[in-house]
């Protein structure tokens, strides 16, 4: 089971969003055995997810997260497709 965590500065509206969008584009690639939950970043724990995914603004805070990866946009469904497909390729879910 591969768990991904979105973070933002008060884990509500943005990681809310983006969890909500990447569920949206597992169901679309197929891809079952992934949960994602959103945090708030002062309180998110490296060890409640996987892969961390944040906006470029949390970059420097984020690091004590361990594998987290950045969205230069967190509205733009491109680039969160192109990511999340690819964490699910690395994976080995697709």
């Amino acid at each position: 089971m591969l768990r991904i965590g979105t973070a933002c500065g008060s884990g509500l509206g943005s990681s809310f969003m983006v969890q909500m969008n990447i569920e949206a584009i597992l169901k679309d690639l197929g891809v079952t055995g992934v949960t994602v939950e959103h945090y708030d970043l002062g309180g998110a724990n490296p060890s409640e997810a996987d892969i961390w995914i944040v906006g470029r603004d949390l970059e420097d805070s984020a690091t004590h997260l361990g594998d987290v990866r950045i969205l230069n946009s967190i509205i733009d469904m491109d680039e969160l497709r192109e990511l999340v497909t690819t964490i699910c390729q690395e994976k080995g879910l697709i």
